[in-house]
């Protein structure tokens, strides 16, 4: 009886201590959000004050510090929303955790935006403003601050909503909105609009179709033969030497330019050069990797993982060195227009404090906020694995370096989302094609049921349309976000 008892009591007391730690995983799963909103908002207040330190003595240095802080605030967003294109792929393949991606994107982000960052004057201006029509100081300086407020603001909604846009296009947006309010319809450039508009298209349309074609390759030539191994020996030292050489190329012409200036044709020609040192290299060690593989395609999903650690980090080096602008450029642009007391666009170098805010608020923003759209980009859109992940992004280096040489305007954002939508839209036609090649052989010419139709679906149809309607939208949507921020700063102002 006395036995009975006691079994009752720990019976009971298991129950309670299930209850209280259920209570704490809810505890912690709701304060979690809060955590990561108040580590930002002691970042925003330290850029402030470390902007406060440095500008502080002359009498317009508020606009500079809300600038700062409106800056650090756009990065942040930038490492929640952007960065996941470029790590997102690795994770959702299990080439990556999470903890391992965002250790890696932090460090490259940060390394591209201190060591390449500095593409000012393209930010500010984008060549859609007339420069002349925002001459007047205080003008210029509330535009751009509207630009950066309003870029700021939608990026974060779109992170909200769980939609990769672009942040260049938010920032286009921004300039667009304030400066047509400040100045007018006809200041803007419509035919560098027209072609920003074009790239809307141009760039899934490049990104989907090259990580097809480079998926479709693999599966004809290394999948689907009758020796694996002995064909992933042949071709995957081919497919490292082809991301070597595209991501040489990559890198010079958009994430080293602020520090090295070369052609096109002198960067591919560099670019061919590693590529071909890269397979002499690769082939014997690919070799010896796969000594007693299994034939089967577990066996080669390893071969890709480590090219595609490499090339995650890559992107994010040359995201860091081109995007970090997005949000610093807007902020270096204020700081000199107060400091030399006239608008000038010849400015060639962002000071060093403003680049740290950069680098600092996307290496926190990607920390605090990115797994959310790792995640979606990785896993939620389609399955992705190491192979189809490395399509995605090779895809992305050749896409940027496509248009590059043919003067197309592209968005690194939509080429890799286009690439995972190539990829997964691929892998649907491909089966269904299968399926029906298999029907026919068997003399089974059945039809498929709608329901089963809709199962067979790789690609998540209601992130495709939210994704695309997002980015229909983000320049006018910043645009008008702009164009109210500008109009309330000029009325407090006066």
């Amino acid at each position: 009886m006395a036995q009975n008892r006691a079994d009752r009591q720990w019976a009971t007391l298991d129950k309670d201590l299930n209850r209280i730690s259920q209570v704490e995983y809810a505890a912690q799963y709701v304060s979690r959000p809060f955590i990561g909103m108040s580590v930002a908002l002691a970042f925003l207040i330290l850029t402030g004050l470390v902007a406060f330190l440095l500008v502080g003595q002359r009498p317009d240095s508020f606009v500079v510090i809300a600038a700062a802080i409106f800056g650090a605030y756009m990065a942040l967003n930038i490492g929640a929303n952007d960065v996941a294109n470029n790590m997102g792929p690795a994770v959702g393949a299990n080439a990556l955790t999470m903890g391992g991606a965002i250790v890696i994107a932090a460090l490259c982000e940060s390394a591209g935006a201190l060591l390449a960052g500095g593409d000012v004057v393209g930010t500010i201006s984008k060549g859609i403003i007339d420069p002349a029509s925002l001459a007047d100081p205080n003008v210029f300086v509330w535009a751009m601050m509207a630009a950066l407020v309003s870029s700021a603001l939608w990026v974060n909604l779109a992170t909200i909503i769980g939609a990769p846009v672009s942040t260049t296009h938010s920032v286009v947006g921004g300039v667009l909105g304030a400066g047509a309010t400040a100045a007018g319809l006809s200041a803007v450039d419509w035919n560098t609009m027209q072609a920003i508009a074009a790239s809307w298209v141009i760039s899934p349309l490049m990104g989907g179709v090259i990580a097809a074609a480079t998926l479709a390759f693999i599966k004809v030539y290394v999948i689907y033969q009758d020796d694996k191994i002995a064909a992933a020996r042949r071709w995957v030292p081919v497919l490292i030497g082809i991301m070597a050489g595209a991501f040489t190329t990559y890198l010079l012409l958009k994430g080293l330019k602020a520090i090295l200036t070369v052609s096109p044709l002198a960067s591919l020609a560099l670019g061919i050069m590693v590529g071909a040192l890269s397979y002499a290299v690769a082939a014997p060690l690919i070799r010896m990797q796969s000594e007693g593989m299994e034939n089967r395609n577990k066996s080669l999903k390893s071969l890709f993982s480590f090219p595609l650690v490499l090339s995650a980090g890559l992107l994010s080096f040359a995201h860091g060195a081109n995007d970090v602008a997005n949000a610093v450029g807007p902020l270096a642009a204020i700081a000199n227009v107060v400091q030399e007391g006239h608008t000038t666009m010849d400015m060639q170098e962002i000071p060093t404090w403003v680049m740290v805010v950069g680098a600092l608020g996307i290496s926190f923003g990607l920390m605090l906020f990115g797994p959310k759209l790792i995640r979606m980009v990785g896993s939620q859109i389609t399955k992705l694995n190491p192979m189809r992940a490395y399509c995605v992004a090779l895809s992305a280096a050749i896409t940027v370096i496509i248009a590059s040489w043919l003067g197309l305007p592209v968005s690194s954002t939509h080429i890799a989302i286009g690439g995972v939508f190539g990829v997964g839209f691929f892998r649907e036609w491909f089966l269904e094609r299968r399926a029906r090649q298999f029907a026919q052989q068997s003399g089974r010419n059945k039809v498929i049921a709608p329901e089963e139709r809709r199962r067979r679906k790789l690609v998540r149809r209601s992130h495709f349309l939210t994704i695309v309607a997002a980015w229909l939208i983000t320049v006018p949507a910043s645009a008008l976000l702009s164009s109210g921020v500008f109009l309330v700063l000029r009325a407090l102002a006066i």
